[in-house]
């Protein structure tokens, strides 16, 4: 199968209106902003138009300028009540991370910041390379701690001093699996981040993640053909005996249903979760 065909098979459906939920917080408005890594596809596309179709200003960031742009145009499209606006930034640059924050906070009071931007390497860790690891240590543990600091003196500006940080981590931030090393250290590393965000928050700067097993972005499905020939599999037997195995679940998440997952976690339905996590992955890493 070829990566093309995989993207077709395995790749996101298509994003509706009605994919996206809608929840009743008086903070979901106009004036109110969620920052968005990754903004630019994938998860962080679906995430930054969710919290727009709750009437928030939704800053999706990525590097990508023509990914940011179809989020922006498809924003348009679906006539969502909240609005995208678009940061073309580099998260491995501290001067971006600083600048992403203080474009969001000319757009209104930043109250969310969703670190959801991501990247994998899989390789043994005898000749795995080192400069990918430090690449996705910058881009998945690094740039959310950076945006974090710069977020949190804009929290405690807002009328009530209040704000959350939601963290894109993984089932892989719970249990592991071969030849991600730099994957699996930067998810254990990224809970740990939240768990220090809720202590230092105490209560009005909230903190979360969110795992997921394997969801059909066109980071994974680009991967499944190389995967494939290391394995001596086909795309599908890897799809159903390598990630889907273990599950319960026997299919794999859409972006939309992450994206809801940040909404209701970043609402004040879910402000008992701090420092804690929304584990879906199907039964995955909790099942036998």
């Amino acid at each position: 199968m070829t990566v093309e065909e995989a993207m077709e098979k395995y790749g996101p459906s298509e994003l509706t209106r009605d994919d996206l939920l809608v929840v009743d917080d008086p903070n979901y408005a106009s004036e109110n902003v969620a920052i968005v890594t990754g903004g630019g596809a994938g998860i962080g596309r679906a995430t930054a138009l969710a919290f727009a179709a709750n009437g928030l200003t939704a800053v999706a960031t990525d590097r990508d300028e023509a990914g940011l742009a179809e989020t922006r145009s498809m924003a348009a499209d679906l006539d969502l009540p909240g609005r995208v606006e678009t940061v073309v930034a580099d998260l491995t640059d501290d001067a971006d991370l600083e600048r992403i924050v203080e474009a969001a906070a000319d757009l209104g009071s930043v109250r969310y910041l969703i670190n959801n931007a991501g990247l994998q390497t899989v390789a043994p860790i005898e000749s795995f390379p080192i400069e990918k690891y430090d690449l996705m240590h910058d881009v998945m543990q690094r740039a959310p701690l950076v945006l974090a600091k710069h977020c949190f003196p804009q929290f405690r500006d807002n009328d009530d001093g209040r704000g959350v940080v939601a963290n894109m981590c993984s089932v892989h931030g719970h249990i592991v699996t071969r030849d991600k090393v730099a994957y699996n250290t930067t998810k254990f590393g990224l809970r740990g981040l939240t768990q220090s965000i809720a202590a230092e928050g105490e209560g009005a700067i909230r903190a979360f993640t969110v795992s997921t097993a394997y969801v059909k972005t066109a980071l994974v499905a680009k991967q499944l053909p190389d995967t494939a020939d290391r394995r001596d599999m086909t795309v599908d037997e890897v799809v159903e005996k390598v990630m889907l195995e273990r599950t319960r679940v026997k299919e794999m998440m859409e972006p939309y249903e992450v994206a809801n997952l940040f909404v209701m976690g970043c609402s004040h339905h879910s402000r008992h979760l701090d420092g804690g996590d929304m584990t879906h992955e199907g039964g995955m890493s909790l099942t036998y």
